[in-house]
């Protein structure tokens, strides 16, 4: 049970009694004033931080600033995954997905920035990309710049190629030559079609997105195609040269599917069949395509 002042006050005057002790300046309001300073000392002794608290905390602070530094300020670690004679498949950090086509690269960093998702590409891949709006995606291929926020297409940025293709197949996505000088912007089923001898960018309805998706399951489809243009995509597929010599056979044109994994010699060997022209091999990865006489 608690004590009153007034209780107090008789507990006092029992003591004054037995000691003959002076009552006055020990009432129970006196007691307090002479007892209130060194209570209040008391207290802040109590809640004062303790110095191996306040080094703790210190260490802290400089370790997440530490942390922010070297996320934000140091430049993160640039990855390349390259290809040979297998496509494969790319896990980007964002959770975006890149397919790679044979003899190709991707280089991209081990975090993103905090302004956009940039990337490298050197021959062919297919992108699906998560959406971010605060963070575009921006593919570099060669004298192109793609920038998209969230959408799926194909760039074809083989080095021996006299073009950079991009076709887009779900979203948007806004293509441009390095210098920015010309861009286009792509909506589903173009194509944008840089000429890299004349530096021209042109905006080109695509006939049949299944054709440039072909070599994701190993396939080729040709529909009136350019022999030059399917010697070079063979060429690209397989990593060796075709050359044709005779430039009469440039222009000629070949309708054929392949989708059974046909080998090189077996593909050149059934699009030359009846037609105007033979092939040979003159080194390991050398084929020389020629006129029939």
């Amino acid at each position: 049970m608690r004590n009153t002042d007034t209780d107090f006050d008789k507990i006092l005057d029992k003591l004054v009694a037995s000691t003959r002790s002076p009552r006055g300046r020990y009432s129970a309001n006196e007691s307090y004033k002479l007892l209130e300073p060194k209570l209040k000392g008391r207290k802040a002794k109590i809640f004062r931080i303790p110095s191996i608290l306040k080094a703790a905390a210190a260490i802290l602070v400089l370790g997440v600033l530490s942390w922010c530094i070297y996320e934000y300020a140091v430049p993160p670690r640039m990855l390349t995954i390259s290809t040979l004679a297998d496509c494969t498949t790319i896990d980007l950090p964002d959770g975006s997905r890149v397919m790679l086509n044979r003899f190709s690269s991707l280089s991209y960093p081990k975090r993103f920035g905090r302004s956009d998702r940039r990337v490298s590409l050197s021959g062919e891949g297919y992108f699906s990309i998560e959406k971010d709006q605060k963070h575009p995606f921006i593919v570099e291929a060669e004298e192109l710049m793609i920038e998209v926020l969230g959408t799926r297409f194909n760039v074809d940025a083989y080095s021996n190629n006299p073009e950079i293709i991009t076709t887009l197949y779900q979203g948007s996505v806004s293509v441009s030559t390095s210098t920015g000088e010309e861009s286009v912007v792509l909506q589903p089923n173009e194509s944008a079609v840089f000429n890299k001898e004349n530096h021209t960018l042109l905006r080109e309805q695509s006939k049949d997105t299944d054709i440039s998706m072909a070599w994701q399951n190993n396939n080729f489809i040709f529909n009136k195609t350019k022999l030059t243009e399917i010697a070079r995509k063979l060429s690209n597929h397989f990593n060796v040269d075709i050359i044709i010599q005779d430039l009469e056979l440039n222009d000629y044109h070949l309708t054929a599917r392949f989708t059974n994994g046909e080998s090189l010699e077996e593909i050149l060997t059934l699009l030359q069949t009846g037609r105007q022209f033979n092939y040979k091999k003159t080194a390991k990865d050398r084929i020389i395509i020629y006129k029939k006489l």
